[in-house]
């Protein structure tokens, strides 16, 4: 069955069911759910191109994919593939080498111009982020994961990474730690900042003082993991504690303590930040690994679903959400043991 045959079959226009089927806001909601019905009762499935000449959309959503950050970022995209399944929407996934703000620039405004996509998720966003006013002003529909201090009105998702990291470092603290040290993600972006914040409250909270050489920052990686670590636990005093900006990261802190015959639990706690990666569970670790757990696959079905809301003319005023973080006690956490300080 066309278009015009199942629009005459209604009795409506070819273009209000066009629209009622892509979830435009002027068509009325008892219309919408009349199409809807006789689609499904009909067998109807539209013409994609068809619907694409008549909304004016091309049925896509636009994504950076930075290097060095693939397995968060699959995580994400199967969590939208998971949303946009049966939507007739494609993902739109350009590569970028790292977080160039000119070159990322450069690209947003090629995706608009050229009209590939019908809007565009911007992450790991910086204060005052100049994407963000990029994009408003050139009239793009775009969800933000993660938080920007601008003044641009825009629709975001965010995690409470300040709570995080604050909730952590209490825990430690409660078991005696006093000496903490932290590997938070790249300097500059947002959510660095909104851990570095939760963790030097924590601090004061409790009356300890905070030492820069206990922080460092780099890419969520084994290695960056490992290389901070190992450099943290050879100064004297070392730390006691850990807080891990990642999974990945803490693997490079178990790796380091290994490395100086420091047991994970006893010599040393660490509590890591768990995207619950499927090919990497913090119960099979060895110790089991404490967590902030926050899942970024459900993040991206989250992020495709407020996408289409905008697409469907939802305000971005109305589209803020800042989900909680679970703490998971296991074994790399523990009371301090004092032997293990130098």
């Amino acid at each position: 069955m066309k278009l015009k045959e199942f629009a005459k079959h209604l009795d409506l226009s070819p273009t209000t069911v066009s629209r009622a089927l892509s979830g435009y806001p002027e068509v009325r909601e008892s219309t919408r759910k009349r199409v809807a019905d006789a689609a499904i009762r009909l067998g109807y499935r539209p013409n994609i191109n068809a619907v694409r000449l008549v909304t004016g959309r091309v049925g896509s959503i636009g994504i950076l994919m930075v290097k060095g950050r693939e397995s968060n970022f699959a995580e994400f995209l199967s969590g939208m593939g998971e949303r946009l399944g049966g939507e007739d929407i494609d993902i739109l996934v350009s590569p970028i080498i790292e977080h160039d703000a000119n070159d990322e620039m450069q690209l947003f405004s090629r995706l608009v111009e050229s009209r590939r996509v019908d809007a565009i998720i911007v992450n790991t966003p910086r204060p005052n982020d100049e994407r963000i006013a990029l994009l408003h002003k050139l009239g793009m529909p775009f969800l933000v994961h993660g938080r920007s201090d601008t003044d641009v009105p825009y629709a975001w998702l965010d995690i409470d990474n300040e709570g995080a990291v604050k909730r952590a470092t209490a825990q430690l603290l409660d078991l005696g730690h006093r000496r903490i040290a932290m590997i938070n993600g790249r300097p500059g972006v947002t959510f660095s900042m909104h851990r570095d914040k939760g963790y030097r409250d924590a601090l004061v909270e409790r009356g300890v003082p905070f030492d820069p050489r206990l922080v460092a920052h780099g890419g969520f990686t084994d290695e960056v993991g490992f290389r901070f670590a190992r450099s943290f636990l050879e100064l004297s005093p070392r730390p006691t504690a850990f807080v891990a900006g990642s999974m990945m990261t803490a693997l490079g802190v178990y790796r380091a303590a290994r490395s100086l015959d420091l047991v994970v639990g006893k010599d040393i706690s660490v509590i890591a930040h768990d995207d619950v990666y499927p090919y990497l569970n913090a119960d099979n670790m060895a110790p089991s690994l404490s967590t902030t757990r926050s899942s970024i696959r459900a993040a991206g079905a989250r992020s495709a679903e407020l996408v289409l809301q905008l697409l469907a003319g939802k305000s971005p005023a109305e589209i803020h959400e800042l989900w909680p973080i679970e703490l998971i006690l296991r074994q790399s956490t523990g009371p301090v043991n004092a032997t293990s300080e130098r």
